[in-house]
């Protein structure tokens, strides 16, 4: 199994950042897909769900109406969308199936 974040950086407070997860090494149409992030000194915590099928989403209360996760089942892809960035945001974002973790991708937002 491979998790592979891309897509981190850093944005200004109110920006835009689209984060993508390369899935292999196992069934991906047929797992629910997440996004964790871990901010120093917290523990990780859930951002974001979407089932197999893309028919159902979940998000963190602090993130909702901001995020937007979506998978692309033909290319092994999940994705989360953040806009409306804000400085608690920064953290290191994971990608995460049972028993697996990405290795995470950083985002900083900062003025």
């Amino acid at each position: 199994v491979q998790l592979v974040e891309s897509g981190g950086g850093l944005v200004q407070p109110g920006g835009s950042l689209r984060l993508s997860c390369a899935a292999s090494g196992f069934a991906f149409s047929s797992v629910t897909m997440s996004w964790y992030r871990q901010s120093p000194g917290k523990e990780r915590e859930v951002v974001a769900t979407i089932s197999r099928v893309a028919g159902t989403t979940n998000y963190a209360d602090s993130v909702k109406g901001r995020f937007t996760i979506s998978r692309d089942n033909a290319k092994n892809m999940v994705y989360l969308q953040m806009s409306s960035l804000k400085p608690e945001d920064t953290a290191v974002y994971y990608c995460r199936i049972p028993g697996y973790w990405g290795q995470g991708t950083q985002v900083t937002v900062s003025s």
